[in-house]
């Protein structure tokens, strides 16, 4: 099997961070990390870069980590991409097979996906991904791949996945301004599952939920495809927001109450323990009962969790979860958020730790580097794809639907 003739360098720009990693397949073809970056970021709100100078010293200062770490330049990436202004949608197509011998090819495959995704769209959105679900032929559906089937209708669902035009390209300029090439962007649930999801949980039906700073990102996958996925405005930050709002401590303390301190679910309360919560402007501070931080954190709990179940019941996805929930992202660490998830969507919910790479795995094993671990996953898959599609020259879906959505950026 071929293997990437490259490394691959992946960049997860998070409300608060800047992540970067540095993979190299081994000569088995398994992808090894050979290097980490780490930056705060302040350039970015709930997805959106609000300061592109801040976002450039964020990337080059984690790229450069990075570099040092594994010894090589940071020159291309796969760039992960989310934000409450991503919408998705599903959608269908349908085109004839008008040939004598009805034999489907590759042809009509490209024709029935653009016929999936010719849904006029607003002229500052774009379509970031087009994922086939299934083919229908002929009325017979749950088809992969259609080549070389007998039929005369052909028809495809696919999942849209759609995004801010000028948001995208102001992304794209910040990371372009930090010397480095965007190899494609990526909406960062569907990198995520790479690393967090099993073969089965796909299969049966399970929920990726990613509780960033800044936003909540999730994903339902069912049949081995995703079927619907989202994004809420609302992550841990809001967690942090809401201590230093009630308890009047900065907001830099608050995060630290938060993370050493900080419970949702009261039943999982010990021993009554006093906090010291420092006061703004160096005031006194004063002692607060651990059960008091839980009363402010648990209604936010709540609402996000309770608000994605929402959106799965509204799409008809919420009674299907048989693969159970899998949390990841820095928000998930919060204590008493694993056993709160189980009571709301009433299933199993476990930590998604980033799985399926060698390596440094030691520095990565974390539900913060889940996503940036899904993306070079992401980014090798891809690269795979690419070079099987030119031995083959385009004979599978894969390099159909690759070649294709090429085609369609172009377009755009």
């Amino acid at each position: 099997m071929p293997k990437p003739s490259s490394r691959t360098v992946v960049i997860d720009i998070g409300s608060s961070k800047v992540g970067v990693l540095i993979g190299q397949a081994n000569e088995h073809g398994f992808m090894e990390v050979v290097g980490k970056g780490y930056a705060a970021n302040r350039g970015t709100r709930k997805g959106h870069v609000v300061n592109v100078e801040a976002t450039v010293a964020a990337l080059k200062k984690a790229s450069e980590e990075a570099e040092v770490m594994a010894g090589v330049e940071v020159d291309r990436a796969y760039v992960g991409m989310a934000g409450t202004d991503v919408r998705c949608v599903n959608s269908r197509g349908m085109v004839s097979v008008a040939r004598k011998n009805r034999e489907i090819n590759r042809l009509d495959i490209e024709r029935v996906l653009e016929a999936a995704q010719a849904a006029a769209l607003p002229s500052d959105r774009e379509i970031l991904h087009a994922i086939p679900q299934e083919f229908i032929v002929d009325e017979q559906g749950g088809i992969a791949d259609p080549l070389g089937m007998t039929g005369s209708r052909l028809e495809v669902a696919v999942h849209l996945v759609t995004c801010n035009t000028t948001r995208s390209k102001t992304l794209l300029t910040c990371v372009n301004r930090a010397g480095i090439e965007v190899v494609e962007m990526v909406f960062e649930p569907l990198a995520t599952a790479e690393a967090a999801l099993t073969h089965d949980e796909r299969e049966l039906g399970a929920l990726l939920l990613d509780i960033g700073s800044g936003t909540t990102e999730y994903a339902y996958f069912s049949e081995g495809e995703v079927r619907h996925s989202g994004v809420l405005p609302m992550g841990s930050g809001h967690f942090t927001n809401d201590l230093a709002m009630v308890l009047r401590t900065p907001f830099a303390e608050a995060e630290q109450i938060k993370v050493r301190y900080g419970c949702c679910l009261a039943g999982m309360l010990g021993e009554e323990q006093g906090i010291s919560i420092p006061a703004v402007a160096g005031g006194p501070p004063r002692v607060v009962p651990k059960a008091e931080l839980c009363q402010i954190l648990q209604p936010r709990a709540e609402e996000i969790l309770t608000l994605v179940r929402n959106d799965l019941i509204r799409s008809g996805m919420e009674a299907d979860l048989r693969g159970g929930v899998i949390l990841t992202g820095g928000g998930a660490q919060l204590d008493g958020l694993l056993e709160m998830a189980e009571q709301i969507f009433d299933t199993g919910v476990r930590y998604g730790l980033p799985q399926g790479l060698g390596g440094l795995v030691d520095v990565i094993s974390s539900p913060i580097w889940t996503t940036a671990s899904g993306l070079l996953l992401y980014g090798q898959a891809t690269e795979m794809s690419k070079l099987r599609a030119s031995k083959s020259k385009g004979s599978s879906i894969r390099a159909v639907v690759g070649s294709f959505k090429e085609m369609f950026s172009d377009l755009l």
